[in-house]
């Protein structure tokens, strides 16, 4: 009689980015004549971002909408997984014929930001010498990622975005948007973002670059070239196992898991609990589908995130804003939690009050409560 054997998984490649010669599935690309200028001093050559389109540009070019993902998102904001896309799109339920995103009308753009490593410029990218930048690339802000998205907005031909919407880190650069090229922004949605990081919001990246840089196998930054299970996993599979608790509410956590064991497993001789097995699944799927040097360099952009720097202040960088917004947070959010978004929508000219997404979700909410994004995406753009 023959036993079933147990399915192993293949060990994951060191880095999980998007590398020439891959499927590269719906992304198109852009790329930058001259070196891009960055804030905190020096340039990067050789910029490129990926980026998925999804509708027809009208010859007005009055009907691009500008989609911003978060830390780990990418470019396929629409479609399912298949070859160059390991996971689905990530708004799907917003984007597509008859959707508050209505592709019979509107013109989307998602870009992989600068820095990303779907297909943009990044840690896993060459170097003009060939080689990944690695632990070479360059230090980062929203502000030079927003640089980058503009370069991509003047390629196809857009002077002025019908909207521009992002939560979480997406948020943040759709925020810099408003503030820094009010011109180009017709309306605004804000979701579960802040003006500007906050001390415990810099802690917990902090523990998160932290557990990445002590991997033995980071390697400074340089392990690109490493065989398959040779990359700094384990590093980043606790970074993120720390970032999914906060992307989730306890309420969540403990209505889901509570503390049963993951069957057959026995907590108290060497098993898991199923919360357990639930950040460990995380965690063995981003470490697949990701870069290690990508998530340091996000993190820090995040970190770094402060809408009134050199702007005299949130205030005054808010009062900038021309475009009408709806700022929205997620009542359960424990990240970003809503007296950030309610800052955001009293400093924001043409905010009107806060909006909030009731959802158990906590942070991920943004995601999650399709149906609510969609109302405010529909309140925001009727007409």
């Amino acid at each position: 009689m023959n036993t079933p054997q147990a399915t192993v998984a293949p060990l994951p490649p060191a880095s999980g980015a998007w590398r020439e010669g891959d499927p590269e599935g719906r992304r198109r690309w852009h790329r930058r004549d001259t070196p891009l200028t960055l804030e905190a001093g020096g340039e990067l050559p050789g910029v490129r971002l990926a980026y998925e389109t999804w509708g027809r540009l009208r010859p007005d070019r009055s009907n691009a909408v500008l989609v911003l993902h978060a830390l780990t998102g990418d470019s396929h904001a629409r479609g399912p997984a298949g070859p160059g896309h390991p996971t689905p799109g990530w708004w799907d339920g917003l984007i597509g014929p008859g959707r508050a995103l209505d592709t019979e009308r509107f013109f989307v753009v998602a870009p992989n930001v600068l820095g990303g490593c779907q297909g943009s410029t990044g840690p896993a990218s060459p170097r003009p010498d060939g080689r990944a930048w690695g632990g070479s690339f360059p230090f980062l802000t929203q502000r030079d990622q927003v640089a980058a998205e503009a370069d991509l907005a003047d390629a196809l031909g857009v002077e002025r975005w019908a909207l521009v919407a992002g939560g979480s880190m997406g948020g943040m650069r759709a925020l810099e948007w408003a503030v820094g090229r009010p011109a180009r922004v017709a309306a605004l949605l804000l979701l579960a973002c802040p003006a500007a990081a906050t001390a415990e919001q810099i802690a917990w990246a902090d523990i998160q670059l932290r557990a990445v840089r002590s991997d033995p196998r980071w390697r400074g930054g340089d392990y690109h070239g490493a065989s398959p299970g040779e990359g700094p996993h384990a590093g980043l599979g606790l970074a993120r196992r720390l970032a999914q608790v906060t992307y989730r509410s306890e309420q969540e956590l403990q209505t889901r898991f509570g503390r049963t064991a993951q069957d057959p497993e026995d907590p108290w001789r060497g098993g898991r609990y199923q919360v357990q097995s639930y950040l460990d699944h995380h965690a063995d799927k981003l470490v697949r589908r990701f870069d290690a040097g990508a998530y340091v360099a996000l993190t820090e952009a995040m970190n770094s995130h402060d809408v009134g720097r050199g702007r005299g202040g949130v205030r005054a960088a808010l009062s900038r804003i021309t475009a009408p917004a709806l700022v929205a947070a997620i009542a359960s959010d424990r990240l970003y939690p809503p007296a950030q978004q309610a800052e955001l929508a009293s400093g924001i000219p043409n905010a009107d009050h806060l909006r909030t997404i009731d959802s158990p979700y906590g942070h991920d909410g943004f995601l999650i409560e399709t149906g609510q994004v969609g109302a405010l995406v529909r309140e925001l753009t009727r007409g």
